[in-house]
């Protein structure tokens, strides 16, 4: 299964962004976007594009999900 994950922009250099949730950072690039993105902002990452743009409490809300759905607990 493949997994968009929501990540927060920790730089951009042109068509890229460096983004990080939970100390993992990853490159991301930007060109399927059609939205500015700027340091601070939450994108959908996914094979290493930005696929979408989500507002920080949407971004927190589905992490939060992820962490429980995929817990060691829970993934046994």
């Amino acid at each position: 299964m493949c997994v968009g994950v929501p990540m927060q922009v920790v730089s951009v250099d042109g068509d890229f962004a460096m983004t990080e949730v939970d100390g993992v950072k990853r490159e991301a690039s930007l060109m399927m976007l059609d939205q500015e993105v700027k340091v601070g902002d939450f994108v959908i990452v996914h094979a290493g594009f930005a696929i979408s743009k989500l507002d920080e409490e949407e971004a927190r809300a589905t992490l939060e999900l992820m962490r429980e759905v995929y817990s060691p607990e829970l993934m046994g």
